[in-house]
């Protein structure tokens, strides 16, 4: 009978079904039975009803004398609810009703000192701690692991330390705690000590390694410890591909991705994540459709998160009426998703899309991010309308309670500039609450060159100057307002402060997908073997543009260019 209304306590997962359950349970009298009540507790425990917790702690008050099992019990469940304040109330309730902490076991233990780390109690997990050495717990792996994740969770990394070796036969299971800890805190030499000095590792080891390195910033260490890898899961190939994403080599991380493949690893959502970014910062749209063909082929749930990535990856890639396909399949959607669209949006020049999307998230009743305010900032920027970005820029921190970070001023400066209000764009530079960044100064001075404002362009030059002495494309800037003006010495003063300086002016380039490769071009290389075809539609191309009515703008070329 009892075997039978187990399986029947698994099968219920919806809240209607446990309240059935516990009915029969009432009827049957088996409500008394304390395996079948712990049973039943878990189950109330991870239902997805926050109702069946609270009907659980209900029957949990009614038992008279509840064991430790069914005090353990219920204080796990508080702990996987995110609830570890309930979970020490329980605790301090089981000490006071049995007279003592002579009731409370090492899984007791273990849990309280759960819930202290976590709600970062470090006074009453010291209280814990005094009667885990009282009760002889202090050879229990088991509570001396947890004790020492207590300490570590409330930055007491020395205590947790000395927990650690003061525990005689520590497992891997305890490294590797110790060893998270410190990954964790960003405290990566420590790590690398620990790590060298452990008898045996496991994946886990290796992947929190690869992981501190990757977080760290040491790519090459990274690497490093995944080449030594005897075996690899799919989070050992996801964390190396990420973090060559992070460090900005999107094609190394494309190259992993086929090395996972190959080895017939089986990725999934986070792996995808980060191919496709990958994907987008190469422009790489016909491998990112491949990914994406992949995706579906593999059953791989697409939730919000690799949803965004979908709609940032097309729209990057150019690929705009997929990227908007993707965001509006996508059945939920968070901010992030709908900044991604926006800013692709006004990223294509479809600025009056861009600003109506950005008023359906907002009467959707959806908090916008930061990042909206970057794409929404662009479009009222590509469609010259001045009144509407100010009105934008000036909500972010009125109405929605968002500090304007670097790009937003970028923003106002690139829009208040290019419709030839410089001196007001000027300003905002000086109001700004930061140092402007070299992006800030350029946008100045872009506008300065549409408006032909010499006194103002030279200003945001010697900032920029300031900021990035050797960047040539600086001074090419200046020289075009400069020829613009037809104010040669000030040209050949120019040079010769840069070849005084030995800055050379580096090529512009440009790259193409074509049947999933990639090609790059740079201006006045004639090192490609079709370099007389390529010339020649190029010429062809020139000439039907001319054909269209296209007229260059010879006042922004530079004046004897060869030269710088």
């Amino acid at each position: 009978m009892v075997k039978k209304v187990m399986a029947l306590v698994d099968k219920a997962t919806a809240l209607d079904a446990i309240l059935q359950v516990h009915v029969f349970l009432l009827k049957t009298s088996l409500d008394h039975n304390i395996f079948v009540l712990a049973k039943f507790l878990r189950c109330c425990v991870e239902c997805t009803s926050p109702q069946a917790l609270l009907h659980g702690r209900d029957v949990f008050d009614q038992i008279r004398h509840p064991d430790v099992f069914l005090w353990n019990t219920l204080m796990r469940a508080y702990l996987l609810a995110q609830n570890p304040g309930e979970s020490l109330c329980l605790f301090r309730q089981m000490c006071w009703g049995s007279g003592g902490v002579l009731a409370a076991d090492s899984f007791t233990l273990s849990l309280c000192l759960q819930a202290c780390g976590r709600s970062e109690e470090l006074g009453t997990g010291v209280a814990i701690h005094a009667n885990v050495v009282k009760l002889g717990f202090v050879s229990d792996l088991f509570v001396q692991t947890a004790l020492m994740e207590m300490y570590a969770k409330s930055s007491d990394i020395r205590t947790a330390r000395r927990v650690f070796d003061d525990t005689p036969n520590r497992d891997l299971v305890m490294f590797n705690a110790m060893l998270g800890e410190y990954v964790n805190r960003g405290d990566i030499l420590q790590a690398s000590h620990l790590f060298d000095a452990m008898p045996e590792r496991d994946l886990y080891s290796w992947n929190t390694m690869i992981h501190g390195f990757s977080v760290s910033g040491d790519l090459g260490c990274a690497r490093e410890v995944f080449d030594k890898m005897n075996e690899r899961d799919v989070i050992s190939w996801s964390s190396i591909i990420s973090a060559y994403v992070q460090s900005r080599k999107p094609n190394v991380a494309l190259r992993l991705f086929q090395d996972m493949q190959k080895h017939r690893a089986v990725p999934d959502n986070v792996t995808m994540v980060s191919v496709l970014s990958a994907c987008g910062d190469m422009g790489a749209l016909g491998m990112g459709k491949a990914v994406h063909r992949l995706i579906i082929k593999s059953g791989i749930q697409v939730d919000v998160k690799l949803g965004t990535s979908l709609v940032e990856m097309y729209a990057r890639c150019g690929d705009i009426d997929n990227s908007l396909l993707a965001f509006c399949s996508m059945s939920a959607k968070d901010s992030l998703t709908w900044s991604a669209m926006i800013l692709g949006l006004a990223n294509h020049g479809l600025a009056i899309d861009a600003m109506e999307l950005f008023s359906k998230m907002i009467s959707e009743g959806v908090k916008p991010h930061d990042t909206a305010f970057v794409g929404v900032l662009s479009a009222c920027n590509h469609a010259g309308h001045v009144g509407e970005g100010k009105a934008h820029f000036d909500s972010m921190s009125k109405i929605y309670g968002i500090t304007p970070k670097m790009e937003h001023y970028g923003c106002m400066v690139d829009l208040l500039g290019r419709s030839g209000h410089i001196e007001e764009a000027r300003m905002v530079i000086v109001s700004m609450p930061f140092e402007p960044d070299a992006v800030v100064w350029r946008a100045l001075l872009g506008g300065c060159l549409i408006h032909k404002n010499v006194d103002v362009a030279e200003e945001a030059i010697v900032n920029l100057i300031n900021l990035q002495p050797h960047v040539d494309g600086h001074y090419v800037l200046l020289s075009n307002i400069y020829a613009g003006e037809k104010r040669w010495d000030d040209i050949a003063e120019l040079r010769r402060r840069m070849r005084s300086q030995r800055i050379i002016k580096v090529p512009g380039s440009s790259s193409i997908e074509l049947e999933n490769e990639l090609y790059e071009f740079v201006a006045g290389d004639r090192s490609h073997p079709k370099t007389i075809e390529i010339y020649n539609m190029l010429e062809e191309i020139v000439g039907q543009l001319r054909k269209a009515g296209y007229e260059p703008k010879e006042t922004l070329d530079l004046q004897d260019h060869e030269q710088f």
